[in-house]
């Protein structure tokens, strides 16, 4: 007798539990038609607001990869770079500089290549080889500071229209003024305002992530120019021209 009430007892709560999950699904189903539902009533400007949503995360996606490639080298590398250069191997030296697809690494091959020449040709060479790679990881940044910038004025210009359409319906009606009339185009109008903040928001944090990070790789890029320039000076084997190289 008792086994048998246990059972009913878990059944029924298995039963409240499923009708709790379908109760759920049902909620968030609603909960996401009214989502796009109420975003469609944006008009139009909502598409060029999801457009630049879908720009600016894929900008942010891209860049980060890039730049956290960029900072990844190996700690021992400037060592090893000191240790081939002292023994004037120099081609073993590029070659360690080839397997790191990171702008240190470029900028220190570019100085190896130039080894033999006046030290100011080789740091000229150095720092531009630098400026190159700074260059090519803030490209694209620009385009989403745009976004950041722009989309909240989009989603402003999105309430003003819709404004200037409510003001223009209720001028239609007449004496027959409804407050709905008002309302409707308010509610539909701010709609633009919360897509360009969110799409502006997100934007502007990743912007500053973003650069944030590339100033870490900038200054990464700044020891390593030191450390390299500073080898040079130390007395070494690599004064006389080399058979390695």
């Amino acid at each position: 007798m008792l086994f048998n009430l246990l059972q009913a007892a878990i059944g029924t709560d298995t039963m409240v539990a499923a009708a709790e999950t379908v109760t759920n699904v049902a909620n968030a189903t609603v909960q996401e038609e009214s989502l796009i539902s109420l975003a469609a009533k944006g008009g139009w400007l909502m598409l060029v607001l999801l457009f630049l949503s879908i720009v600016a995360i894929y900008l942010f996606a891209k860049k980060w990869w890039m730049i956290h490639k960029a900072g990844m080298v190996d700690k021992n590398f400037m060592n090893d770079i000191r240790d081939y250069v002292h023994e004037g191997k120099l081609k073993s030296a590029l070659a360690l500089c080839d397997k790191f697809d990171s702008p240190i690494a470029r900028l220190v091959e570019k100085g190896i290549g130039r080894i033999g020449r006046p030290l100011n040709d080789i740091q000229a060479a150095v720092e531009n080889t630098g400026n190159a790679e700074v260059a090519r990881l803030e490209k694209g940044l620009p385009l989403l500071a745009t976004i950041a910038g722009g989309a909240p004025m989009i989603g402003f210009l999105g309430t003003v229209i819709g404004m200037v359409q409510a003001f223009f319906n209720m001028t239609k009606a007449g004496s027959n003024i409804d407050i709905s009339l008002l309302s409707g185009g308010i509610y539909t109008a701010m709609i633009t305002t919360v897509g360009g903040l969110i799409v502006g928001i997100i934007a502007y944090f990743g912007y500053n992530y973003l650069s944030s990070n590339i100033s870490d790789v900038v200054f990464k890029m700044e020891n390593a120019t030191i450390e390299f320039m500073d080898l040079l000076h130390e007395p070494a084997e690599c004064d006389s021209e080399l058979e390695d190289k």
